[in-house]
């Protein structure tokens, strides 16, 4: 089976959880085309037989290029078994609300471009504070203490749960076949 693992980053982190779910998807015998949505490219190599889409949500929102990648590709993605991985660092909240709250963020996303992926699975991400400007750095750390989350700005930490994410996958393709 060839999967499209279309993605969609900000500071990275996205695309290395699109990389494993690929990774994934290949040591179980498939094949996957690991597709950067922003690039504005063509994915068609080949003729994809299933989709698992990754973004990540930043301000409560999806990244203007993946929410028009999906209007755009809704009917074809209807048409196949599909997935998406929505990135946020509430879903690792210590507050139960706030996870809630990340669960429920793609539901715009879903009502407004039709598209009904088969499974969603909700992974946290990374704080990459070496990466942030100085400002930006400055607006995370103080939302991390908030959040009791490292604020430790000499250091990137990351949230990302592989395991699960890896079970996500495997889940997904014994879904897909079936």
């Amino acid at each position: 089976m060839i999967v499209l693992v279309g993605y969609a980053t900000i500071e990275g982190q996205t695309r290395k959880i699109a990389e494993a779910v690929a990774s994934t998807i290949e040591a179980a015998g498939h094949r996957a085309l690991l597709f950067d949505i922003t690039s504005g490219g063509e994915y068609a190599l080949g003729h994809p037989e299933a989709a698992i889409l990754c973004a990540p949500v930043h301000a409560a929102r999806y990244p203007a290029a993946f929410a028009a990648f999906v209007r755009q590709e809704a009917s074809w993605l209807n048409s196949i078994p599909s997935a998406f991985v929505s990135i946020s660092m509430l879903i690792r909240s210590e507050f139960e609300e706030e996870q809630e709250e990340a669960t429920h963020f793609p539901d715009t996303l879903l009502q407004e471009s039709g598209w009904k992926p088969g499974i969603i699975h909700h992974a946290a991400g990374a704080l990459r504070y070496t990466e942030y400007d100085f400002f930006k750095r400055w607006i995370i750390r103080r939302m991390a203490e908030h959040e009791n989350a490292p604020t430790d700005v000499s250091r990137d930490h990351e949230f990302t749960d592989w395991k699960a994410l890896s079970a996500f996958v495997t889940q997904f393709l014994a879904s897909a076949k079936g």
